[in-house]
């Protein structure tokens, strides 16, 4: 009998079900656009963040850079002209730590052996300043100054500044970043922020192999392809792989075993970076206070941390999407369930005479209720899939459109190391301060489904006690005073 009536009266008055049910889905399919464009912010700001550190790194961990006016990592050269007066094509490579004060290579282990840390890799950070050319007569010495010519990709150094003394010269200076990674450990690290996508990465029996993956625009600009040979301060290494960063720029021109990396720079055991994964993010902060208690003199930066630092259209975004947008959901949606609510009391209201009869027929107040409570949670629920299906279209046309948003990464002090705490120097990364373009989507999820469909039940029951007070407070002689 209730399922017969139930069908019955929701058959008769559709346009008022329609109206409630309408109601009820503008609330939720608001909801599932703003939960899944929120979703889709998380997402772009995970890639720009794992851009800049790896992809499985919860936090790093890096000692501060010596203190300016150091000049113990100022590169210096020394040329001399060819005795026969002829000039004659030289070069000379310096190799610097790039970035931070080197950790002792046995830190990593201290690190790993934390409660909490699933796993640490290190690596160490270089730049190489290569200056070449043909000297006559005379000497080049590399003086104290940066002189502004022959920037480095990305101009993340000033080149050194020469002089030539009793002859001429012309010469080339270049300078390019290179990354010792731990081949061992393949899943932890800035290299993780970027795919092959020519030849193959390092196999973990390459520790100390003079072998090398060169990222896509070094490779491009300096004609490098599987295969190619390039040589830093002597040392040649063979080209196994050609990586492209998956968002903004890649961590380093070239990435060579951290054995290999140590040797070049003379920091035997050394490394600038410790990458961390923890074993649960809900321990990361435990975590990060432990490592800085038990590895005093450095900084531990996590990925909380440098979402901070980013800024631009994607932050603004985030922020409009968490405040107004969450905001804006709650009132239209708590509207949406008032409105709901005096609608089925007001079409109750009308129906006097046939609730008033029913109870003269012998139906009890709880009986009643429960009639009016069914067909109001069955209009939620045929709101509820109205709701899914604009939601589902609104979260669609964002996806389809896909607008681009900025994210400016941090500040960038110039010095290799400041701008993203312990992520930007570590890898040798030259992207603080620029600006990277991320596409944006609108994934929706089972729990946001989830979500619409209890907030659908929720409408209804709501809606069904507005119109349950109603109908029990009906009596018999009610439907009597309208016959009248």
């Amino acid at each position: 009998m209730f399922f017969t009536y139930l069908r019955r009266e929701l058959r008769r008055r559709r346009k008022a079900a329609l109206v409630v049910a309408s109601g009820l889905a503008l609330g939720i399919a608001l909801v599932i656009v703003v939960s899944s464009v929120s979703a889709g912010m998380g997402r772009a700001q995970d890639k720009v963040l794992q851009s800049l550190y790896g992809l499985g790194t919860d936090m790093t961990v890096t000692k501060a850079a010596a203190p300016a006016g150091n000049d113990t990592q100022r590169p210096r050269f020394r040329f001399d002209a060819q005795d026969d007066g002829t000039g004659g094509e030289q070069s000379s490579d310096r190799v610097m730590v790039r970035g931070f004060q080197t950790l002792a290579g046995s830190t990593v282990g201290r690190v790993g052996a934390q409660s909490g840390v699933a796993d640490a890799v290190g690596g160490l950070s270089l730049q190489v300043v290569k200056v070449s050319g043909a000297f006559t007569r005379g000497r080049f010495e590399q003086g104290e100054g940066g002189g502004g010519q022959g920037l480095g990709r990305g101009g993340a150094q000033p080149s050194p500044q020469g002089r030539v003394e009793g002859g001429g010269a012309d010469f080339d200076v270049n300078d390019y970043s290179v990354y010792g990674t731990d081949v061992t450990k393949p899943g932890l690290g800035p290299l993780t922020s970027s795919k092959i996508t020519s030849g193959r990465s390092f196999t973990r029996s390459e520790t100390d192999a003079r072998v090398a993956v060169a990222d896509a625009a070094y490779a491009k600009e300096k004609k490098l392809k599987t295969g190619s040979t390039v040589t830093v301060k002597g040392t040649k290494f063979q080209v196994v792989g050609i990586a492209t960063a998956d968002s903004g720029d890649a961590a380093a021109d070239l990435y060579v075993p951290l054995k290999q990396a140590q040797t070049l720079a003379g920091a035997k055991d050394k490394v600038t970076t410790i990458y961390v994964k923890a074993t649960d993010s809900q321990r990361i902060g435990s975590v990060k206070s432990e490592i800085q208690k038990d590895v005093p003199g450095t900084t531990v930066t996590t990925s909380a941390d440098l979402a901070g630092t980013v800024s631009g259209s994607l932050s603004t975004a985030s922020s409009l999407a968490a405040g107004v947008g969450t905001w804006l959901s709650s009132v239209v949606l708590a509207a949406a369930f008032l409105v709901a609510g005096l609608l089925t009391s007001s079409a109750v209201s009308r129906r006097v005479r046939e609730f008033g009869t029913l109870k003269a027929l012998g139906w009890k107040s709880g009986r009643v209720t429960r009639q009016v409570v069914g067909e109001a949670v069955v209009n939620g629920l045929v709101g509820g899939a109205l709701g899914i299906a604009l939601g589902l279209a609104g979260a669609y046309a964002v996806t389809a459109m896909s607008p681009t948003l900025q994210a400016q990464l941090g500040g960038g002090d110039g010095d290799g190391g400041g701008g993203f705490g312990g992520f930007r120097g570590g890898p040798g990364r030259e992207a603080a301060g620029k600006t990277l373009d991320v596409a944006l989507t609108a994934p929706v999820s089972l729990t946001t489904i989830a979500l619409a469909v209890a907030l659908a039940v929720t409408g209804g029951l709501v809606a069904g006690a507005f119109g349950g007070w109603r109908a029990s407070r009906l009596r018999p002689a009610d439907a009597l005073r309208r016959v009248e």
